[in-house]
């Protein structure tokens, strides 16, 4: 009921991006839907059936990854302070966002089986009844279990990967846990300079004779009696007169390690670390491409769209320079970062770069995602013969959809860095910063990114198309 109602209470942007997730949840489960119609008009068929269905686990990655990045740029299910106090921790917050991407991704599902069950004609009343009875197996039984199987695929799996990326996470240092868990004696949380040992309590009255001790040395002798007329003391000698000492303004000031961890600057970000494993795997990929173009591979899969047939290292060589490229998206929007602030930087290109260098890992990797979906759209381009039959309309929607998945996820996370970096932004406007300085460097930032992978991707499609246009 609460992430419902987080749900109605959202802005029209959230609900735009949650239609979106929506829409690409229909357009999955229609594919997996027309996947199950295909195999029961071809039951003497498993083989294409199994590759049909393993041709759209492309189309689910890419709808997850979306529905997973809209569910982390939503302010509904962000922890702000105060809410643990209404019971929404991070464990609530958590299963709020999970229940929040099964809704939308169940909707999608839904809608996806009211129009296979519309275009097979169950559903009439309404146009294009039954236009694709034929392709969806209109004149066999539709097995319940096996379409609702299938439709629950994107809701499980998209609310399994939200809760696992928001899952609340322990952000003390290593010593700060350790100390934590120390405690003084017999859980008491303090800390003692002696150690005592356990037998030590097992004396009884040993506390109450230090205790008396510790009394009598803090009371004089005689009790409650008037003590004894000590002999006058001396009068103190006179300290001998010092200069006056001027205090720095800063002498008050607390040391750095005194303050607020609020108060001070945040460490600088490293790098991302995936650039050497990305390169590896990039070029694990294309050696395997290379591979399959001399050597001849009885084992071979049909692709879809008429493109003919590939061999399976074509196939492996094709998943691992995709891998590469989402692996290697961070660490080159990081070196993009430090090229622009190279040679005696500006302004302009100081703050493009510094941009760059923080939102790496939140930019790189959806736009080493899109690099790959569109190395993979050229070469299917480069492979198509011009005079043979065009893509069909399952070929053509499969497309579609990882594209736009892909590009809306880069697009939220866009929005995601641009959000992270508001107060930022607000305190150079502040400081008197032209708001066409912050374009310019927007403008900027996507110029350089744009022309560093823009040649990546052109010459890794080249590559992976070579093994098959030999």
């Amino acid at each position: 009921m609460l992430a419902l109602r987080l749900t109605r209470g959202a802005k029209p942007a959230v609900q735009l991006r949650r239609l979106l997730v929506a829409l690409a949840s229909a357009g999955t489960g229609f594919l997996l839907l027309c996947t199950l119609g295909y195999a029961m008009t071809h039951q003497d068929d498993p083989t294409g059936s199994l590759l049909r269905l393993a041709w759209c686990l492309t189309p689910l990655a890419a709808t997850v990854h979306f529905a997973a990045a809209v569910a982390r740029t939503d302010p509904g299910t962000r922890p702000r302070p105060g809410l643990a106090a209404i019971g929404l921790g991070p464990a609530r917050l958590m299963a709020v966002s999970a229940a929040t991407t099964a809704l939308s991704c169940t909707l999608g599902s839904m809608l996806a089986l009211l129009f296979f069950l519309h275009l097979r004609g169950d559903l009439t009343g309404m146009p294009f009844d039954g236009a694709a009875a034929e392709f969806l197996a209109a004149g066999v039984p539709l097995p319940l279990p096996a379409a609702l199987t299938l439709l629950a695929l994107i809701p499980v799996i998209a609310s399994v990967t939200v809760a696992l990326l928001h899952r609340p996470k322990d952000t003390r240092t290593a010593a700060t846990r350790r100390a934590a868990r120390s405690y003084g004696r017999f859980g008491a949380y303090e800390r003692t300079a002696a150690r005592e040992t356990f037998g030590a309590y097992g004396r009884f009255g040993s506390q109450l004779r230090r205790r008396g001790r510790e009394a009598s040395a803090a009371v004089p002798a005689g009790g409650s009696e008037t003590p004894a007329a000590a002999p006058p003391a001396a009068p103190p000698a006179a300290p001998p007169p010092a200069p006056p000492v001027e205090e720095s303004p800063t002498a008050q000031d607390p040391a750095p390690h005194d303050l607020a961890p609020h108060v001070l600057p945040p460490a600088p970000r490293e790098a991302p670390k995936g650039l050497p494993w990305g390169i590896a795997v990039l070029a694990a990929g294309l050696a395997t491409e290379a591979y399959a173009t001399q050597a001849s591979h009885p084992r071979a899969f049909t692709m879809p769209g008429g493109l003919g047939t590939a061999p399976t290292p074509v196939l492996l060589g094709w998943l691992l320079t995709a891998t590469g490229l989402a692996l290697v998206g961070p660490g080159l929007t990081h070196l993009c970062g430090r090229l622009l602030q190279a040679a005696r930087p500006g302004a302009l290109r100081l703050l493009a770069g510094r941009v760059l260098m923080e939102e790496a890992t939140r930019i790189g990797r959806p736009l080493g995602v899109v690099c790959a979906v569109a190395s993979a759209t050229y070469a299917m381009a480069e492979l198509h013969t011009p005079g043979t039959e065009a893509f069909g309309p399952l070929t053509t929607l499969g497309t579609l959809l990882v594209t736009g998945c892909t590009i809306a996820t880069l697009l939220t996370a866009a929005v995601e860095a641009k959000h992270a970096r508001a107060d930022t932004t607000a305190a150079l406007l502040r400081l008197g910063a032209p708001a066409a300085t912050l374009r310019s460097a927007a403008a900027l930032r996507a110029g350089a990114v744009l022309a560093l992978f823009a040649p990546l991707t052109l010459v890794v499609a080249e590559l992976a198309a070579m093994p098959l246009t030999r």
